[in-house]
C-alpha cells in the first residue's frame, strides 16, 4: 500500500507540474496580438488529419519519414500499455487488463507493444546515427548550439532507455510467470523479450522480481518525467502540431495578406467624411498603433504557436535558397529566436529594453529573404516562417524607413512615376517608336 501511495504522489505531482508549465506557455502564445483564424473548419480539420496525423509531408524525405511514423504509431499505441500501468500502480494490481479483456486479445495487444518499442528503439539508433556519425548538414548549422543539438539526442537517449525499460520488465515478467510466482499471472505475448529472456534465466525469482519491479518504476517514471521534459523541448510539437496545422495559414502560399493598419489609414484618407485629425482603429493588444512587429509581442498568436511547435527539423533552412547560396538567413533560426523571445518575455516581470529585432534577428536576415515560401512548404507541420518576416520588414520599411537603397529608389519611383522603374509614364511607349 505505502508503494501504491507513492505513486499516486508522484503521479499526481508529475500531472500538476505538467499543468502548470503547459499553461505558462499558452500564456505566452496568447501574448500575441489576437488574429481570426476560426474560417473554413472542415478544410481546417481536414489539413489537421492530412498533414499532422496522416504526416504527409514527412514522405518527402521517405526514409526519415518511415523511422518517424514507427516513433509516432509507437507512441500513441504504447500509451495502452501506459494506461495498465497506471491503474495498476495506483491500485496495486498486475497486468489490469489481463483480466477484463479476452486473453488472446491481451496477448496481441502486448505482441504488438513488443514489436512497436522494437520499432522505435530501432528507429532512435538511426536517428542517433544520423545526427552524430553521418552528420547529416542541418543537424549542425550554427543555430544548432549546445542546447539544440543535446536536446535532440538526449530526447532519443531517453526514448531508447524507456524502450529498453519495458522490454526488460517483460522479459523479466514472462521468467516469472514461468515460475508461478505470486502476482504474475500467465499472460501476454512477448515475441521480441524472449530474445533477452536467456539473459535472466539464471537469476532466483527474488532477483527476478527486483528487475522487473525497477524496471516497472523506471519504464512509468521515466514517461512522466518525459511528458514534463517536452515542454521545455523541441518535441512540444508533440502536443502543438495538431492546432499549428488546423490554424495554419490555407490561402495560396504566394498570397500575402493586407495590413489592417495600412488598411485603416488608407480607408481614412479616402473617406470625404472623416475627420482629418481622426486616428485609425489600432490593431495590437496594447493598443498602439503599429505597422508590422518590431518585438515578439507584435506577432500575432499563431505565430506564436507556430515558434512553439517547431521541431528544428531543419528542412526549411535546407531549401531556403538565401541560405544555401551562404546568405545569413535561416528561417529556422528566426522560429527558435521568436520561440526564446516570447520566453524571455514571459519569464520578466519588468519590461526591458530589448526587442526581437534587432536583439535576436538582424536586419541583413530579413532582407535576405527572397519571398519564396520554400520554407513553409517544406515544413512537415505548416509552419510559416515567412509571414514573420515578412512582419518585421513591414515595421523596417513603415515605421523606420530602413530598407537596403535598391528598395528606397524603387519605393520613389512608384511614388513618382507610379510604376517601379525611373522612367516617367509618358515615356513608357516610346520604346515602340524605336522599332
Amino acid at each position: 500500500m505505502i508503494s501504491n501511495f507513492i505513486f499516486l504522489f508522484v503521479f499526481l505531482f508529475a500531472i500538476t507540474v505538467f499543468i502548470i508549465n503547459l499553461r505558462k506557455i499558452i500564456q505566452n502564445i496568447n501574448l500575441g496580438i489576437d488574429i481570426d483564424r476560426s474560417d473554413n473548419k472542415k478544410i481546417r480539420l481536414k489539413n489537421m488529419f492530412r498533414v499532422a496525423m496522416g504526416q504527409s509531408k514527412m514522405f518527402d524525405r521517405p526514409i526519415a519519414a518511415v523511422l518517424h511514423l514507427f516513433l509516432y504509431v509507437g507512441f500513441i499505441i504504447i500509451n495502452i500499455e501506459v494506461v495498465e500501468i497506471l491503474i495498476d500502480g495506483i491500485f496495486g494490481t498486475h497486468r489490469f487488463l489481463a483480466h477484463h479483456i479476452n486473453q488472446n486479445f491481451y496477448d496481441i495487444l502486448i505482441g504488438s507493444f513488443e514489436i512497436l518499442a522494437f520499432l522505435v528503439f530501432f528507429s532512435c539508433v538511426i536517428f542517433l546515427i544520423r545526427r552524430n556519425i553521418i552528420r547529416i548538414k542541418r543537424f549542425w548549422s550554427k543555430e544548432m548550439t549546445t542546447w539544440p543539438k543535446t536536446d535532440a539526442n538526449l530526447i532519443l537517449i531517453f526514448e531508447i532507455l524507456l524502450m529498453g525499460a519495458f522490454l526488460t520488465m517483460n522479459a523479466s515478467d514472462s521468467l516469472l510467470q514461468t515460475r508461478n510466482i505470486d502476482h504474475y499471472i500467465t499472460a501476454g505475448s512477448f515475441p521480441i523479450s524472449q530474445f533477452i529472456t536467456p539473459l535472466f534465466s539464471s537469476l532466483n525469482s527474488e532477483t527476478l522480481v527486483l528487475v522487473e519491479r525497477v524496471t516497472w518504476w523506471f519504464h512509468i517514471l521515466g514517461i512522466l518525467g518525459f511528458m514534463n521534459y517536452v515542454l521545455i523541448s523541441k518535441h512540444l510539437h508533440i502536443f502543438f502540431a495538431f492546432p499549428s496545422t488546423y490554424y495554419a495559414n490555407i490561402n495560396n502560399l504566394g498570397q500575402f495578406d493586407n495590413l489592417q493598419s495600412v488598411t485603416n489609414e488608407v480607408k481614412l484618407m479616402l473617406d470625404p467624411n472623416a475627420d482629418p485629425f481622426a486616428t485609425p482603429a489600432v490593431n495590437d493588444s496594447n493598443n498602439t498603433k503599429l505597422f508590422g512587429a518590431k518585438d515578439a509581442t507584435d506577432l500575432n498568436w499563431v505565430q506564436l504557436l507556430n515558434a512553439y511547435s517547431c521541431t528544428e527539423c531543419g528542412r526549411c533552412s535546407s531549401v531556403c535558397p538565401a541560405n544555401q547560396t551562404g546568405k545569413i538567413l535561416s528561417p529556422r533560426k528566426i522560429m527558435m529566436d521568436t520561440r526564446d523571445r516570447i520566453e524571455e518575455i514571459g519569464r520578466s516581470k519588468k519590461k526591458d529594453t530589448k526587442s526581437l529585432l534587432g536583439d535576436y534577428i538582424t536586419h541583413e536576415e530579413l532582407w535576405a529573404c527572397t519571398t519564396c515560401n520554400a520554407c513553409t512548404d517544406a515544413c512537415p507541420i505548416d509552419l510559416d516562417p515567412l509571414s514573420i518576416i515578412m512582419d518585421m520588414r513591414r515595421y523596417l520599411v513603415m515605421e523606420e524607413s530602413s530598407a537596403p537603397t535598391e528598395l528606397n529608389n524603387m519605393f520613389s519611383n512608384v511614388e513618382n512615376n507610379g510604376a517601379p522603374w525611373k522612367f516617367p509614364a509618358a515615356d513608357r511607349l516610346k520604346w515602340i517608336e524605336k522599332n
